[in-house]
Protein backbone atom coordinates (compact mmCIF):
# COMPACT_ATOMS: atom_id res chain seq x y z
CA UNK A 1 0.00 0.00 0.00
CA UNK A 2 0.79 3.46 -0.72
CA UNK A 3 0.73 6.66 1.26
CA UNK A 4 -0.02 8.76 -2.06
CA UNK A 5 -3.39 9.41 -3.20
CA UNK A 6 -5.09 8.44 -6.51
CA UNK A 7 -7.08 11.04 -8.52
CA UNK A 8 -10.00 8.56 -9.05
CA UNK A 9 -11.38 5.65 -7.28
CA UNK A 10 -14.46 3.70 -6.87
CA UNK A 11 -14.55 3.27 -2.99
CA UNK A 12 -13.39 5.23 -0.76
CA UNK A 13 -13.51 3.68 3.10
CA UNK A 14 -12.58 6.71 5.43
CA UNK A 15 -10.55 4.77 8.57
CA UNK A 16 -8.45 2.14 8.92
CA UNK A 17 -9.32 -0.02 12.24
CA UNK A 18 -10.82 -2.90 12.08
CA UNK A 19 -14.33 -1.91 10.54
CA UNK A 20 -12.34 -0.59 7.40
CA UNK A 21 -9.52 -3.09 6.70
CA UNK A 22 -12.24 -6.43 7.36
CA UNK A 23 -14.51 -4.33 4.48
CA UNK A 24 -11.47 -3.25 2.24
CA UNK A 25 -10.22 -7.10 2.29
CA UNK A 26 -13.39 -8.64 1.11
CA UNK A 27 -14.01 -5.75 -1.37
CA UNK A 28 -10.90 -5.04 -3.11
CA UNK A 29 -11.33 -7.94 -5.40
CA UNK A 30 -13.79 -6.84 -6.52
CA UNK A 31 -13.64 -2.76 -6.44
CA UNK A 32 -11.31 -0.40 -6.76
CA UNK A 33 -10.12 0.98 -2.82
CA UNK A 34 -8.53 3.59 -1.20
CA UNK A 35 -8.39 3.39 2.54
CA UNK A 36 -7.82 6.62 4.16
CA UNK A 37 -6.48 6.98 8.12
CA UNK A 38 -6.54 10.01 10.07
CA UNK A 39 -3.80 8.82 12.24
CA UNK A 40 0.04 7.88 11.72
CA UNK A 41 -0.70 4.28 11.40
CA UNK A 42 -4.12 2.01 11.43
CA UNK A 43 -5.56 0.70 14.44
CA UNK A 44 -4.51 3.38 16.51
CA UNK A 45 -7.57 3.93 19.07
CA UNK A 46 -10.28 1.59 19.34
CA UNK A 47 -8.72 -1.22 17.47
CA UNK A 48 -5.41 -1.16 19.26
CA UNK A 49 -6.50 -0.69 22.70
CA UNK A 50 -8.93 -3.87 22.95
CA UNK A 51 -9.07 -6.29 25.18
CA UNK A 52 -10.80 -8.67 22.87
CA UNK A 53 -12.24 -11.91 23.09
CA UNK A 54 -14.21 -13.59 20.99
CA UNK A 55 -17.85 -14.46 23.80
CA UNK A 56 -20.98 -15.30 21.48
CA UNK A 57 -22.91 -13.68 24.19
CA UNK A 58 -20.92 -10.26 24.15
CA UNK A 59 -23.26 -7.68 23.40
CA UNK A 60 -26.78 -9.26 23.38
CA UNK A 61 -28.68 -11.95 21.22
CA UNK A 62 -28.95 -9.36 18.82
CA UNK A 63 -25.58 -9.26 18.04
CA UNK A 64 -25.11 -13.18 18.51
CA UNK A 65 -25.63 -14.20 14.64
CA UNK A 66 -22.57 -11.50 14.02
CA UNK A 67 -20.59 -13.48 16.25
CA UNK A 68 -21.34 -16.78 15.67
CA UNK A 69 -21.08 -16.50 11.72
CA UNK A 70 -17.34 -14.93 12.19
CA UNK A 71 -16.21 -17.71 14.34
CA UNK A 72 -14.56 -19.94 11.68
CA UNK A 73 -12.80 -17.38 10.18
CA UNK A 74 -11.23 -16.40 13.26
CA UNK A 75 -10.32 -19.98 14.06
CA UNK A 76 -9.64 -21.81 10.76
CA UNK A 77 -8.65 -18.81 8.27
CA UNK A 78 -7.84 -20.09 4.46
CA UNK A 79 -3.96 -20.65 4.15
CA UNK A 80 -3.93 -17.11 1.64
CA UNK A 81 -5.58 -15.44 4.73
CA UNK A 82 -3.64 -16.49 7.32
CA UNK A 83 -1.14 -19.00 8.65
CA UNK A 84 -2.67 -19.40 11.40
CA UNK A 85 -5.53 -18.70 13.38
CA UNK A 86 -6.42 -15.65 15.56
CA UNK A 87 -8.03 -17.65 18.74
CA UNK A 88 -6.98 -18.83 21.91
CA UNK A 89 -9.17 -20.90 23.75
CA UNK A 90 -10.20 -18.99 27.21
CA UNK A 91 -13.07 -20.58 29.27
CA UNK A 92 -15.92 -17.42 30.51
CA UNK A 93 -17.95 -16.90 33.43
CA UNK A 94 -20.89 -14.87 33.32
CA UNK A 95 -21.35 -14.12 36.98
CA UNK A 96 -23.86 -12.93 39.17
CA UNK A 97 -24.11 -12.53 43.62
CA UNK A 98 -26.23 -14.77 44.94
CA UNK A 99 -29.49 -12.58 44.77
CA UNK A 100 -29.32 -11.74 41.14
CA UNK A 101 -29.39 -15.75 40.71
CA UNK A 102 -33.05 -14.77 38.59
CA UNK A 103 -30.75 -13.12 36.30
CA UNK A 104 -28.19 -15.56 35.50
CA UNK A 105 -31.13 -17.92 35.03
CA UNK A 106 -32.91 -16.13 32.13
CA UNK A 107 -29.29 -15.42 30.89
CA UNK A 108 -28.69 -18.65 30.72
CA UNK A 109 -32.02 -19.74 29.05
CA UNK A 110 -32.12 -17.29 26.29
CA UNK A 111 -28.47 -18.04 24.70
CA UNK A 112 -28.64 -21.63 25.39
CA UNK A 113 -32.67 -21.40 23.07
CA UNK A 114 -30.12 -19.66 20.55
CA UNK A 115 -28.14 -22.50 20.40
CA UNK A 116 -25.17 -20.98 22.61
CA UNK A 117 -23.16 -23.75 24.65
CA UNK A 118 -23.74 -22.43 27.84
CA UNK A 119 -24.54 -24.14 31.19
CA UNK A 120 -25.55 -23.08 34.82
CA UNK A 121 -23.08 -24.03 37.25
CA UNK A 122 -23.28 -23.62 40.98
CA UNK A 123 -21.35 -21.76 43.77
CA UNK A 124 -18.94 -24.65 44.40
CA UNK A 125 -18.57 -25.27 40.43
CA UNK A 126 -17.53 -21.20 40.76
CA UNK A 127 -14.85 -21.42 43.79
CA UNK A 128 -13.39 -24.25 42.48
CA UNK A 129 -12.13 -22.19 39.25
CA UNK A 130 -12.16 -19.10 40.39
CA UNK A 131 -9.91 -19.55 43.68
CA UNK A 132 -10.22 -16.40 46.41
CA UNK A 133 -13.93 -15.65 45.06
CA UNK A 134 -16.15 -14.09 48.31
CA UNK A 135 -19.39 -16.55 48.88
CA UNK A 136 -22.20 -14.00 47.99
CA UNK A 137 -21.14 -14.70 43.91
CA UNK A 138 -22.13 -17.92 44.10
CA UNK A 139 -24.71 -17.90 40.18
CA UNK A 140 -22.62 -18.09 37.26
CA UNK A 141 -23.39 -19.14 33.78
CA UNK A 142 -20.38 -20.72 31.74
CA UNK A 143 -19.01 -20.58 28.45
CA UNK A 144 -16.68 -23.13 26.99
CA UNK A 145 -16.49 -21.56 24.02
CA UNK A 146 -15.17 -18.35 24.27
CA UNK A 147 -11.20 -17.45 23.28
CA UNK A 148 -8.80 -14.27 23.27
CA UNK A 149 -8.60 -12.29 19.59
CA UNK A 150 -4.80 -11.80 18.86
CA UNK A 151 -6.48 -8.28 17.31
CA UNK A 152 -2.85 -7.05 15.84
CA UNK A 153 -2.51 -10.42 13.38
CA UNK A 154 -6.12 -10.18 12.81
CA UNK A 155 -5.93 -6.68 11.71
CA UNK A 156 -3.10 -6.80 10.06
CA UNK A 157 -4.10 -10.04 8.03
CA UNK A 158 -7.12 -8.32 7.19
CA UNK A 159 -4.79 -5.38 5.75
CA UNK A 160 -2.57 -7.63 3.89
CA UNK A 161 -5.14 -9.33 1.92
CA UNK A 162 -6.49 -5.75 0.92
CA UNK A 163 -3.37 -4.92 -0.27
CA UNK A 164 -2.93 -7.84 -2.58
CA UNK A 165 -5.99 -7.44 -4.19
CA UNK A 166 -4.94 -3.74 -4.93
CA UNK A 167 -6.34 -1.44 -2.36
CA UNK A 168 -4.23 1.48 -1.06
CA UNK A 169 -4.13 3.03 2.11
CA UNK A 170 -2.89 6.59 3.18
CA UNK A 171 -1.89 7.47 6.59
CA UNK A 172 -2.38 10.89 8.34
CA UNK A 173 -4.89 11.60 5.58
CA UNK A 174 -7.82 13.28 6.88
CA UNK A 175 -11.18 13.86 5.51
CA UNK A 176 -11.82 17.49 5.51
CA UNK A 177 -15.07 18.02 3.29
CA UNK A 178 -16.86 16.55 0.45
CA UNK A 179 -19.60 17.85 -2.25
CA UNK A 180 -21.94 15.50 -4.30
CA UNK A 181 -21.85 15.53 -7.88
CA UNK A 182 -23.45 14.01 -10.68
CA UNK A 183 -20.84 11.21 -11.05
CA UNK A 184 -20.18 10.91 -7.13
CA UNK A 185 -17.93 12.92 -4.90
CA UNK A 186 -15.82 15.33 -4.84
CA UNK A 187 -13.41 14.79 -1.80
CA UNK A 188 -10.86 16.87 0.06
CA UNK A 189 -7.94 15.12 1.99
CA UNK A 190 -5.88 17.57 3.20
CA UNK A 191 -4.76 19.41 0.25
CA UNK A 192 -5.64 16.88 -2.08
CA UNK A 193 -8.75 16.55 -4.19
CA UNK A 194 -10.04 13.09 -5.73
CA UNK A 195 -13.17 11.87 -6.83
CA UNK A 196 -14.77 8.85 -5.57
CA UNK A 197 -18.12 6.97 -6.72
CA UNK A 198 -18.83 5.94 -2.82
CA UNK A 199 -17.90 7.02 0.57
CA UNK A 200 -17.69 4.69 3.09
CA UNK A 201 -17.69 5.92 6.65
CA UNK A 202 -15.50 3.62 9.12
CA UNK A 203 -14.46 6.18 11.17
CA UNK A 204 -15.41 5.05 14.38
CA UNK A 205 -15.13 7.67 17.03
CA UNK A 206 -14.91 10.17 13.89
CA UNK A 207 -18.19 8.87 12.25
CA UNK A 208 -20.90 11.48 12.47
CA UNK A 209 -18.32 13.55 12.71
CA UNK A 210 -17.19 12.88 9.41
CA UNK A 211 -21.06 12.38 8.14
CA UNK A 212 -20.94 15.86 8.46
CA UNK A 213 -17.88 17.05 6.43
CA UNK A 214 -19.96 15.04 3.83
CA UNK A 215 -23.23 16.93 4.43
CA UNK A 216 -25.01 13.47 5.63
CA UNK A 217 -27.17 13.96 8.64
CA UNK A 218 -25.08 12.37 11.55
CA UNK A 219 -27.05 8.92 13.51
CA UNK A 220 -25.96 10.14 16.73
CA UNK A 221 -23.00 7.65 16.96
CA UNK A 222 -21.80 8.40 20.66
CA UNK A 223 -18.35 7.38 21.73
CA UNK A 224 -17.69 6.20 25.17
CA UNK A 225 -14.61 5.61 27.46
CA UNK A 226 -13.50 2.23 28.37
CA UNK A 227 -10.75 1.67 30.66
CA UNK A 228 -8.74 -1.31 31.31
CA UNK A 229 -6.06 -1.90 34.08
CA UNK A 230 -2.93 -4.27 33.92
CA UNK A 231 -2.69 -5.77 37.77
CA UNK A 232 -0.09 -7.51 39.10
CA UNK A 233 -1.62 -9.73 41.81
CA UNK A 234 0.38 -11.10 45.55
CA UNK A 235 -0.92 -14.34 44.76
CA UNK A 236 -0.48 -16.78 42.10
CA UNK A 237 -3.69 -16.52 39.99
CA UNK A 238 -2.99 -18.60 36.64
CA UNK A 239 -2.78 -16.92 33.51
CA UNK A 240 -5.46 -18.99 32.40
CA UNK A 241 -7.98 -17.78 34.34
CA UNK A 242 -11.21 -17.53 32.70
CA UNK A 243 -13.24 -14.44 31.17
CA UNK A 244 -15.15 -13.13 34.23
CA UNK A 245 -18.16 -10.61 33.32
CA UNK A 246 -20.38 -9.27 35.57
CA UNK A 247 -23.90 -10.31 34.28
CA UNK A 248 -25.22 -6.78 35.49
CA UNK A 249 -22.27 -5.01 33.80
CA UNK A 250 -20.27 -3.50 36.16
CA UNK A 251 -16.75 -5.58 35.50
CA UNK A 252 -14.71 -8.32 33.74
CA UNK A 253 -11.33 -9.41 34.36
CA UNK A 254 -9.49 -12.41 32.94
CA UNK A 255 -5.74 -14.17 33.49
CA UNK A 256 -3.12 -12.03 31.39
CA UNK A 257 0.34 -13.87 32.66
CA UNK A 258 0.73 -15.66 35.82
CA UNK A 259 -0.21 -13.79 39.39
CA UNK A 260 -1.41 -10.90 36.45
CA UNK A 261 -5.03 -9.77 35.29
CA UNK A 262 -6.70 -7.76 33.05
CA UNK A 263 -9.40 -5.54 34.50
CA UNK A 264 -12.34 -3.40 33.29
CA UNK A 265 -14.61 -1.74 35.07
CA UNK A 266 -16.99 -1.74 31.96
CA UNK A 267 -17.02 2.29 32.04
CA UNK A 268 -19.35 3.47 29.66
CA UNK A 269 -18.37 7.37 29.91
CA UNK A 270 -19.76 9.83 27.13
CA UNK A 271 -17.13 11.45 25.62
CA UNK A 272 -16.02 13.57 22.27
CA UNK A 273 -13.67 11.56 19.59
CA UNK A 274 -10.49 11.87 21.06
CA UNK A 275 -7.37 10.30 22.01
CA UNK A 276 -8.87 8.81 25.39
CA UNK A 277 -6.41 8.74 28.26
CA UNK A 278 -7.50 6.47 31.38
CA UNK A 279 -8.78 8.32 34.87
CA UNK A 280 -7.52 7.79 38.03
CA UNK A 281 -10.55 7.22 38.85
CA UNK A 282 -12.29 4.97 37.03
CA UNK A 283 -9.51 2.62 37.83
CA UNK A 284 -9.70 2.99 41.21
CA UNK A 285 -13.23 2.30 40.96
CA UNK A 286 -12.21 -0.94 38.66
CA UNK A 287 -9.72 -2.20 41.53
CA UNK A 288 -13.07 -1.64 44.20
CA UNK A 289 -14.76 -3.87 42.10
CA UNK A 290 -12.92 -6.51 41.59
CA UNK A 291 -11.85 -6.72 45.71
CA UNK A 292 -15.52 -6.70 46.16
CA UNK A 293 -15.32 -9.92 44.25
CA UNK A 294 -12.33 -11.62 45.22
CA UNK A 295 -9.79 -11.53 47.94
CA UNK A 296 -6.69 -11.02 45.84
CA UNK A 297 -4.02 -8.80 47.29
CA UNK A 298 -3.00 -6.16 44.74
CA UNK A 299 0.58 -5.56 44.18
CA UNK A 300 0.60 -2.93 41.45
CA UNK A 301 -0.48 -0.98 38.89
CA UNK A 302 1.30 -2.37 35.86
CA UNK A 303 -0.43 -0.71 32.98
CA UNK A 304 -3.59 1.53 32.72
CA UNK A 305 -5.38 2.62 29.10
CA UNK A 306 -8.36 3.62 27.51
CA UNK A 307 -10.08 3.35 24.09
CA UNK A 308 -13.69 4.51 22.24
CA UNK A 309 -16.22 2.39 21.68
CA UNK A 310 -19.15 4.14 19.59
CA UNK A 311 -22.63 2.97 19.77
CA UNK A 312 -25.41 3.79 18.01
CA UNK A 313 -28.62 4.79 19.67
CA UNK A 314 -29.82 1.66 19.93
CA UNK A 315 -26.63 -0.21 19.88
CA UNK A 316 -26.32 -2.59 17.65
CA UNK A 317 -24.10 -2.03 14.22
CA UNK A 318 -24.66 -0.06 11.40
CA UNK A 319 -23.87 -0.71 8.06
CA UNK A 320 -24.98 0.03 4.56
CA UNK A 321 -25.79 2.56 2.80
CA UNK A 322 -27.60 5.78 4.20
CA UNK A 323 -31.01 6.31 3.87
CA UNK A 324 -31.12 9.78 2.13
CA UNK A 325 -27.66 9.71 0.66
CA UNK A 326 -27.44 5.97 -0.98
CA UNK A 327 -24.00 6.81 -2.05
CA UNK A 328 -22.77 7.48 1.30
CA UNK A 329 -22.52 3.77 3.26
CA UNK A 330 -21.89 3.23 6.78
CA UNK A 331 -19.59 1.06 8.42
CA UNK A 332 -20.43 2.16 12.18
CA UNK A 333 -21.45 1.68 15.88
CA UNK A 334 -19.73 -1.38 16.36
CA UNK A 335 -19.29 -1.24 20.56
CA UNK A 336 -16.96 -3.35 21.81
CA UNK A 337 -18.11 -6.59 19.65
CA UNK A 338 -16.62 -4.82 16.16
CA UNK A 339 -13.33 -7.02 16.11
CA UNK A 340 -15.16 -10.20 17.00
CA UNK A 341 -17.94 -9.34 14.16
CA UNK A 342 -15.67 -7.77 11.75
CA UNK A 343 -15.26 -10.88 9.19
CA UNK A 344 -19.00 -11.34 8.94
CA UNK A 345 -19.70 -6.93 9.07
CA UNK A 346 -16.93 -6.81 6.75
CA UNK A 347 -18.01 -9.38 4.17
CA UNK A 348 -22.22 -8.36 4.51
CA UNK A 349 -21.01 -4.89 3.68
CA UNK A 350 -18.76 -5.70 0.65
CA UNK A 351 -21.68 -8.01 -0.82
CA UNK A 352 -23.86 -4.61 -0.94
CA UNK A 353 -20.81 -2.80 -2.36
CA UNK A 354 -20.40 -5.05 -5.51
CA UNK A 355 -18.50 -8.30 -3.92
CA UNK A 356 -20.34 -11.70 -4.23
CA UNK A 357 -22.37 -12.91 -1.45
CA UNK A 358 -20.44 -14.34 1.30
CA UNK A 359 -20.84 -17.87 1.64
CA UNK A 360 -21.27 -20.23 4.81
CA UNK A 361 -22.58 -19.50 7.99
CA UNK A 362 -21.55 -15.28 6.88
CA UNK A 363 -23.89 -15.55 4.00
CA UNK A 364 -26.47 -16.75 6.38
CA UNK A 365 -27.16 -13.69 8.42
CA UNK A 366 -29.47 -10.83 7.77
CA UNK A 367 -27.90 -7.94 7.51
CA UNK A 368 -31.70 -5.74 7.70
CA UNK A 369 -31.52 -5.54 11.24
CA UNK A 370 -28.45 -3.29 10.72
CA UNK A 371 -29.05 -1.40 8.08
CA UNK A 372 -28.78 2.31 8.58
CA UNK A 373 -32.54 2.73 7.29
CA UNK A 374 -34.00 1.85 11.01
CA UNK A 375 -33.12 5.33 11.48
CA UNK A 376 -34.48 6.97 8.53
Amino acid sequence: MTGSLPSSIDVLIVGAGIGGASLAASLAPHRRVLLIEAEAMPGYHATGRSAAFWHETYGGPAIQPLSKASFDLLRDPPADFSEHGFLSPRAAFNLGRRDEAAVVDEFTAGFAAKGVDIQRMSGVEVARIVPGIRPDWSEAAYEGACSDIDVGALHAAFLRTAKRAGAQLATSATLTSARRTASGWEVQVGTDMLHANVIVNAAGAWADTVAVRCGVRPLGIQPYRRTVVQLRLGVPVPASLPLVIHVGGSFYFKGESEGRVWLSPHDETPSAPCDAAPEEFDVAIAIDRLQEVVDWPIAAVERKWAGLRSFAPDRLPVFGADPHVPDFVWCAGQGGFGIQTSPAIGGLLAAELGAPRPGGAIGEVDPAPFAPARFA
